[in-house]
């Protein structure tokens, strides 16, 4: 059955990144169904945090356009995205280490009220953002973080951190990139668990290189090679793709193998 474009949350149209001769994103169309999770897959240098970037305005496209909700975002400053909807984790962890787990968390609602720099207003005020606040904490796991210093968590729960900082913004279509970059087996479950959790009437478009993540949480896995769309489907479909596995060769073939 085919799809109408309402059910497309995001769309790129024949996306393009040149770099002085090289194309780093070469032709992209991606369709991220609303209400999945879509991960985007490819060996290094594939062109996965290039389109990243291209989403969120970090970078103008070449060529080609982006739409999200039907609506071309593709001249759209990168403040502008955000206030739309689409906002975007980074890979590395994006918080005042030397503040609160909660002040980091009520500075985002802050932000997302319009009022990110008013640090002098008095705690008073502020206080009625810390309900909210310790919701979301609890959501991801850190309420009993609450008063903790952020720079003393362990590192999956700085990442759960920056997953709540996210949602406090409260996004449409949240951008997770390489969330589980980097972490011990039992953190990465816990962060798996976590996305698949906050993923509940939400749109997620991560990039993953762990396909043992992929494989749990994705609907739909678009694989990069080159810059270009090499192919598309859900897990089974991508890990019996020999182009696929002959992209991702040694360690991460034996790993679409095995998970597949």
């Amino acid at each position: 059955m085919s799809q109408s474009n309402q059910d497309f949350i995001l769309e790129t149209r024949n996306l393009t990144k040149a770099f002085k001769g090289f194309t780093a994103v070469d032709d992209v169309n991606l369709q991220i169904t609303r209400g999945h999770i879509h991960a985007l897959i490819g060996p290094n240098g594939a062109g996965k945090t290039t389109v990243f970037n291209l989403l969120t305005k970090f970078l103008q496209p070449t060529s080609g356009s982006i739409h999200f909700n039907g609506r071309d975002i593709t001249t759209m400053e990168p403040a502008a995205i955000a206030r739309l909807g689409v906002i975007r984790s980074f890979q590395i962890s994006a918080v005042f280490p030397h503040l609160s787990v909660l002040e980091n968390v009520r500075i985002a609602l802050q932000r997302k009220e319009g009022n990110s720099f008013h640090f002098w207003r008095s705690d008073r005020v502020l206080d009625r953002l810390n309900s909210r606040a310790l919701e979301l904490l609890d959501s991801v796991g850190l309420a009993d973080f609450a008063h903790s210093k952020t720079l003393d968590l362990p590192y999956g729960r700085k990442r759960a951190l920056e997953i709540a900082t996210t949602l406090a913004l409260e996004p449409e279509l949240m951008l997770l990139d390489e969330p589980t970059q980097g972490m011990g087996h039992e953190d990465v479950g816990m962060i798996t668990d976590l996305i698949k959790q906050v993923s509940h009437n939400r749109t997620i478009l991560m990039v993953e290189h762990n396909l043992h993540v992929v494989s749990r949480l994705a609907d739909r896995i678009t694989v990069l090679q080159r810059g270009a769309i090499l192919t598309e489907g859900d897990y089974a479909t991508v890990s019996a793709d020999p182009q696929v596995r002959e992209a991702y060769m040694g360690t991460e073939a034996d790993e679409v193998r095995a998970v597949s």
